[in-house]
């Protein structure tokens, strides 16, 4: 598999007061290109946030990929179809940019063999097959797409904060096509599709934040994090625990025992609020290699073993393992990859200056 860097779409900004809202719209279509182009193309011409990956031979396939990129202020709003594609956000791509957006999938078409890997979990739910899932920018994930429609929405996570108490556990989550809410969701979303281009942009503005909203509360309703007084409980439990881990970070006793015990609540009851994540152990674990690895980045001269038990491992090989499962590259890597990606972004940069991009 050859990694294609790709720098086409960037991401939308909020923009000052004062300043008149408008709708951005770009439209791409690699059907009026020669079939042996139109993959490359694509990878050429794609959202700056991933990788996608390819091989050399499906290069010279046809491949069929068209996206209506509509940005209103802080949201973006991209109406797309492709083949079969597969798209890769790394750890070391992460290193080397500032996109921290929350990402809505909303599939129209089935696609039953959609794949998702993230936390070093392969996940192939029934709901990736025509539901909505949600992604994390700061946090590594794969998916594996099948030939259908979608709408991918991004948006600052910041927005989420009273619907869904840290946006950043959204990662990797999904709801099934078969809820009723779900059938509401798309329904809404093709129906905004079929109509932002014609839209007022403060009209447009208003319309996607109703929808992400609506898209946050059914994710919080799904995990149980509200509406009845259990699921308040269950809500500041979650909040709490997430903090108490962030907090404690550092400390080499931190651990799930530690966790309930500051929560005062029993173990099964703390435990279920992390099945998402495959346990709090797993939770804690993984909290600790985002922590670490935006280290290794930050401070290159800092030996990895020192950024291993400042962040509460205690053997350096077990901290190497659990970062190869994670990331899929060893802790020491991630630095060369970044200094490589600061590289290849100024040739980019280079590149698209000189075609006027």
């Amino acid at each position: 598999m050859s990694t294609v860097k790709t720098h086409y779409l960037d991401l939308p900004v909020v923009l000052e007061p004062g300043h008149q809202l408008e709708i951005a719209h770009q439209r791409f279509d690699v059907c009026v290109l020669p079939a042996h182009q139109q993959l490359g193309a694509w990878c050429d011409r794609m959202i700056g946030v991933v990788d996608l990956l390819t091989t050399r031979d499906g290069r010279g396939q046809p491949f069929r990929g068209r996206i209506d990129r509509y940005a209103v202020g802080e949201f973006l709003f991209a109406d797309c179809y492709t083949d079969r594609i597969t798209q890769d956000r790394t750890i070391a791509r992460i290193s080397r940019d500032d996109a921290r957006s929350i990402v809505f999938h909303i599939f129209f078409d089935r696609a039953p063999d959609n794949e998702l890997i993230y936390a070093g979990k392969k996940r192939t739910d029934p709901a990736l097959e025509g539901g909505i899932f949600a992604i994390d920018l700061d946090q590594p994930v794969q998916f594996r797409r099948a030939a259908c429609r979608h709408v991918t929405i991004f948006l600052p996570g910041l927005l989420l904060c009273d619907v869904f108490p840290d946006p950043s556990a959204l990662h990797g989550r999904m709801l099934s096509p078969l809820l009723p809410v779900v059938r509401f969701l798309t329904d809404s979303v093709m129906s905004l599709a079929a109509r932002i281009r014609h839209m007022a942009a403060g009209d447009a503005h208003r319309a996607l934040r109703e929808l992400v909203l609506l898209i946050a509360d059914a994710f919080a309703d799904h995990a149980g994090l509200k509406g009845s007084k259990p699921s308040l409980g269950r809500a500041i439990a979650f909040d709490q625990a997430r903090r108490y881990v962030r907090e404690n970070l550092h400390d080499d006793s931190l651990s799930p025992d530690s966790v309930v015990e500051s929560l005062g609540l029993s173990r099964p009851t703390v435990y279920r609020l992390f099945q998402h994540d495959g346990g709090l152990a797993a939770y804690i674990r993984h909290v600790r290699l985002r922590a670490a690895a935006r280290e290794l980045v930050a401070w290159p001269g800092v030996p990895v073993k020192d950024v291993v038990y400042a962040h509460g491992f205690t053997s350096a090989s077990d901290f190497t393992r659990a970062f190869r499962r994670a990331y899929g590259m060893a802790p020491q890597d991630v630095r060369v990859h970044n200094q490589a990606g600061y590289a290849e972004l100024e040739r980019v940069s280079a590149r698209s200056f000189c075609h006027g991009r």
